[in-house]
């Protein structure tokens, strides 16, 4: 498959030619996209984030807003392989995973094993409507999420990068769903809420959908220019003043912490970890140089904040009595931060 002329090949290109190619890829790249997505720049660009940061994103929102076809066509643009794996009551880890075959030559009669490998093998991996499937299951990715490989029958396999988990979720049907543990939604660098379109985006999405046009998508980036971005991103500098301020936003929203506001304290049963604080850092990074900023500042860190924090918030009955939300928590962290 063709790749469009965004290459990343000279080896003699200093990171500030990269961070050109970069946010001329992120253009290009969403642009492609936006040939089938009508709207959601913010959350193309928080998958964006994700992919560039190296990290897991999970998108909420009720059914019909394209989630699905949004993470197919970043893949496609991507030129990445691309598993979809539908999550129900009834999966088990083996169908994600891959499992051992018993094989035997017809010649000699001899019977060996062979591992054939799941889905999960691949560079993005959409994980559809992930809580509609048992904790047993769903434990399955956190070993592939967090150390990028499986272990199968005492065997461990790596996983080819660049590797992402891209997870769906409705938040209006919770019969017969299993929630995410905290320690799996630590996994995810971001949870990126997908909203309603404007009337406009609508109407332009009845436009598209209703005819018999098929939009074809041009390749922007392939696996080993991307792994190459991946690392601009690490090298980005970050101020001490935003490494500070990513450990102060994460500190604060712990409860028993001497940082922590009044409504943490109040309405907070666990806040978040040290991972928080990694995620703010390389989401601020990630923001920069996808806009071919050389640094990444306060207002990078600001704009990731809700996205990194949101999901990892443990929020208690005052909160569930009082109708408090974890983006209102977080939205008076990040206010008290600045105070």
């Amino acid at each position: 498959m063709a790749v469009n002329p965004l290459h990343l090949e000279s080896t003699g290109d200093g990171d500030e030619a990269l961070l050109e190619r970069l946010a001329a890829a992120r253009r290009t790249l969403l642009d492609q996209v936006g040939r089938r997505i009508v709207g959601q720049t913010e959350v193309l660009d928080g998958i964006l984030n994700a992919v560039l940061s190296g990290g897991h994103a999970l998108l909420v929102g009720v059914p019909g807003l394209a989630k699905t076809l949004m993470v197919s066509s970043v893949a496609e643009a991507l030129a990445l392989r691309f598993s979809r794996i539908q999550f129900t009551p009834d999966l088990m880890p083996s169908d994600i995973t891959g499992t051992e075959v018993i094989e035997e030559d017809l010649t000699t009669g001899h019977r060996t094993f062979r591992f054939v490998r799941g889905p999960v093998f691949a560079n993005i991996i959409l994980a559809d409507e992930i809580n509609r499937t048992p904790p047993k299951t769903q434990a399955a990715l956190l070993q592939a999420m967090q150390e990028h490989e499986v272990t199968v029958g005492g065997a461990t396999y790596q996983l080819e990068a660049p590797f992402f988990v891209l997870a769906t979720q409705n938040p209006i049907e919770q019969e017969g769903t299993y929630p995410l543990p905290e320690a799996q939604l630590d996994r995810f660098m971001f949870e990126l809420h997908v909203g309603y379109p404007s009337r406009a985006e609508e109407e332009r999405i009845v436009e598209r959908t209703t005819g018999d046009v098929t939009t074809e998508l041009e390749p922007v980036l392939d696996a080993q220019e991307l792994i190459r971005l991946q690392q601009l991103v690490r090298r980005v500098p970050a101020p001490k003043i935003v490494v500070e301020t990513a450990v102060k936003l994460a500190r604060m929203t712990r409860p028993a912490d001497e940082l922590a506001p009044k409504e943490v304290r109040e309405f907070i049963a666990w806040g978040a970890g040290p991972r928080a604080s990694q995620y703010l850092v390389l989401g601020a990074k990630a923001r920069a140089a996808m806009d071919g900023r050389p640094m990444a500042d306060l207002e990078d860190l600001d704009a990731v904040a809700l996205g990194v924090l949101r999901h990892r918030l443990v929020l208690n009955f005052n909160a569930e009595a009082a109708g408090k939300s974890a983006d209102e928590i977080v939205a008076d962290v990040r206010r008290a931060a600045t105070a």
